[in-house]
């Protein structure tokens, strides 16, 4: 998997369990002031980012969203 449009450059030679723990300002896009903002809501790691059940609402809300009449 191609993941150097998705994490910076420091951590594209990274596994994926590796980038599981990374702080999600690794992600590309992420700055330090998003990630401040994440902290205070729990969300430290990519890991917690992906297990954090309001973003799987979210998510499922925008594919839901394409279906709707």
């Amino acid at each position: 998997m191609n993941l150097k449009s998705a994490v910076d450059k420091s951590f594209e030679q990274k596994s994926l369990r590796e980038l599981c723990d990374a702080p999600v300002s690794a992600l590309e896009g992420v700055t330090e002031a998003h990630a401040a903002a994440l902290a205070a809501l729990g969300v430290k790691t990519i890991g917690d980012l992906g297990a954090w059940k309001q973003a799987a609402w979210a998510r499922a809300i925008v594919e839901l969203s394409k279906l709707e009449a």
